[in-house]
């Protein structure tokens, strides 16, 4: 397994390493989860017959309609069929210290991709476009990141987003009704995207190569142009996307977000490059991780504390305008007022200096061209582009 390393290959790929890895065991998928991610879990798994509830609705959902479909419209892997990646399964398996090995099938599909679905027993799903796109050790990260969905039973939670979307649809005729379900949505869509990023950790942790990880997501940017590309620039780009604009762009790239699932490439890469220089990513390497045996003594509370801490930190450190205007406001900054007409100023011309005259008899205030990033519903599973 991960000791040993393995030689296995496919056509268009790199040869692996072979290189020794270090193995987690009992590892507790609250050791990679992002703090926004480990507190919903936490809260999730807290609560009595949850599992059990969502199970039960599993019937209007059409899990078992994939299940057939993959089975019988797509290649299992096995030790007969894409050897190299049923290595690297169980040598993710092996190193999360994950008993049971979900099947992992290959899809017919050009577009790069992968999920992990299932509310008893979870499945992995990847795309030829994938396939081929990805070397040996940037797949072996992809892999992680889908056994770090099943070992942190994403598959069961991320469940209530896709019975969600699926009920505003039904729903969408009664008055706010779909408008108070969408809610919720945009909200999961909010961990969702956190979850993502627990899972890139996950990846990293049994690949164990940051830049195969980065080169990975580049590729997903921006396609098989590696001697094109560039990682300082990618993450260069993380950054300046960050920083960018005035507080039209900061709303600009809320709205763009708001109905995805995924973060972006650049801030995936930039995300887990900080993750892995960080403490926390040290201390697991070094051995030093939550067990699995200490979940049920987990506190919420606490979950829910370190979650609001990060989102305070992040805000405090964030380049964004809109997250610097924020953090002013928490700080008790004075002249808020000019520093928001500034941060708008261009919707409509130059925003007005704080000493001129009000125009055209008006008190001085202008509107401030809107933006519509709506996005409605849509039926088909969450999938991971990871």
């Amino acid at each position: 397994m991960s000791d040993e390393g393995h030689e296995h290959h496919g056509a268009g790929h790199e040869k692996a390493p072979s290189r020794q890895r270090r193995r987690f065991p009992g590892i507790s998928s609250r050791a990679y989860e992002h703090p926004a991610d480990r507190s919903a879990l936490v809260a999730l798994r807290k609560l009595s017959g949850f599992d059990t509830v969502f199970k039960a609705l599993s019937g209007l959902l059409p899990e078992r309609s994939l299940r057939l479909l993959f089975l019988s419209d797509s290649v299992r892997v096995s030790d007969q069929q894409f050897a190299h990646l049923n290595d690297m399964l169980r040598d993710a398996c092996h190193i999360l210290d994950l008993e049971k090995v979900p099947p992992m099938y290959v899809n017919q599909d050009p577009q790069p991709n992968a999920m992990c679905i299932g509310l008893d027993e979870p499945i992995i799903v990847v795309t030829t476009g994938l396939v081929e796109l990805l070397d040996e050790e940037e797949m072996r990260a992809v892999v992680g990141h889908e056994v770090g969905h099943a070992l942190s039973g994403h598959a069961v939670y991320r469940t209530i987003l896709l019975f969600l979307t699926n009920l505003a649809i039904r729903v969408a005729w009664i008055p706010l009704g779909n408008l108070a379900i969408m809610a919720i949505v945009t909200a999961l869509r909010e961990w969702f995207r956190k979850s993502e990023l627990s899972a890139d950790r996950a990846g990293l942790l049994v690949g164990q190569d940051l830049k195969a990880s980065m080169r990975g997501l580049m590729k997903i940017a921006g396609g098989n142009h590696l001697h094109e590309m560039n990682v300082d620039a990618f993450l260069q780009q993380a950054e300046e996307y960050e920083a960018s604009g005035d507080l039209r762009d900061s709303v600009l790239k809320i709205l763009n977000v708001l109905p995805r699932t995924h973060p972006f490439s650049t801030v995936r890469a930039a995300e887990l490059k900080k993750w892995a220089e960080s403490r926390d990513h040290q201390r697991i390497m070094d051995g030093h991780y939550p067990r699995r045996g200490e979940d049920k003594d987990t506190s919420v509370t606490d979950s829910f504390r370190e979650s609001a801490a990060h989102y305070a930190t992040s805000v405090k450190s964030s380049k964004d305008p809109l997250m610097k205007l924020v953090s002013d406001i928490a700080g008790g900054a004075g002249d808020l007022g000019g520093r928001v007409r500034r941060g708008f100023g261009g919707f409509g011309g130059p925003a007005p200096s704080d000493d001129a005259p009000p125009r055209n008899g008006s008190n001085g205030t202008e509107g401030t061209g809107g933006a519509d990033g709506t996005d409605g519903p849509t039926e088909t599973p969450p999938r991971d582009a990871t």
